[in-house]
């Protein structure tokens, strides 16, 4: 299943990007042992007028194997393990495609949020979206981990 974060803004050169990059690429070494991979980032600017974002192309081109996940402080709240859980249900259920949506500083659009398949949050805690990338990026190649039976994750 190939893992998309579609996010707000670009990072470029900065000690997020370097760590995003760094759990991506682990994410994508053990994600292959179960299913999980490649994974891919796409960066949009939100106030960008005239062309559809990839945040509106996630919902256009009528992708019925995709699945669209909102980082969203409102969201529901998953433990590591839950969330490894929730990528395996979503593969075991057929999504070729989970895309998580991450917006800018002023969030997300609301027809976005409204047509998203689920909504999870970080922490009751807001961060800022640049972090936000880290911690999923994070989160994801720990989930991958602990679908594989690695050591990184300690129950």
């Amino acid at each position: 299943m190939r893992i998309r974060i579609v996010a707000a803004g670009r990072i470029r050169g900065c000690p997020e990007k370097e760590l995003v990059d760094r759990y991506l690429g682990r994410f994508d070494k053990i994600g292959r042992a179960v299913g999980l991979g490649p994974s891919e980032i796409i960066e949009f600017d939100p106030a960008s007028k005239g062309r559809a974002s990839p945040a509106d192309r996630l919902f256009a081109d009528g992708a019925t194997k995709r699945f669209v996940c909102l980082l969203d402080e409102r969201g529901q709240q998953h433990s590591s393990v839950e969330f490894a859980r929730m990528l395996e249900n979503r593969k075991s259920d057929g999504v070729k495609e989970l895309a998580f949506l991450i917006g800018g500083p002023d969030g997300i659009a609301s027809p976005h949020s409204n047509r998203a398949n689920a909504s999870i949050s970080m922490g009751r805690m807001v961060f800022p979206h640049k972090l936000v990338r880290v911690m999923l990026a994070e989160q994801l190649y720990r989930a991958a981990s602990i679908l594989g039976g690695q050591p990184y994750h300690r129950v």
